[in-house]
């Protein structure tokens, strides 16, 4: 029998980063919000008028480290922007299969990442590592 709901383990990412695609192992945790920007006019004449417009979307995701990938990315973005004023930049791929069957698929372009949490290294504990990130726009693929 299949869930009527959306659980965890049927959504899944692909992060292309300067056109080479991570090999992001062991991913645990994904979320992500769309950002707003709120319009509001207060006129003299009549009750305030309120609006929402996009403004992007920022989430993060989280994996258990079983390799050096999210290491090996950060360390050439730092170094690509020391060395040449560079800043990189990539694409990110949510897939989520549907209770019916189905798979909806999201791109994230425009990506910008933070390393927000590089891994804390404790004798019998599986590292985790964390990326945040923010999108310019999210589409329907």
């Amino acid at each position: 029998m299949s869930s009527l709901y959306t659980i965890g383990r049927q959504g899944s990412i692909i992060l292309i980063w300067n056109g080479t695609r991570i090999d992001l192992e062991d991913v645990v945790d994904f979320q992500v919000r769309q950002e707003i920007k709120v319009q509001r006019t207060n006129p003299l004449n009549k009750p305030p008028i309120e609006f929402n417009t996009p403004a992007g979307w920022r989430g993060s995701f989280t994996i258990d480290r079983g390799n050096y990938a999210l290491d090996d990315l950060f360390n050439a973005d730092e170094l690509a922007f020391w060395n040449s004023n560079t800043i990189s930049s990539g694409v990110l791929y949510c897939y989520i299969q549907e209770t019916d069957g189905s798979t909806s698929k999201y791109e994230y372009s425009g990506l910008t990442l933070s390393f927000s949490n590089a891994g804390k290294f404790n004798a019998e504990d599986i590292v985790t590592q964390t990326v945040q990130f923010f999108a310019s726009q999210r589409r329907a693929i």
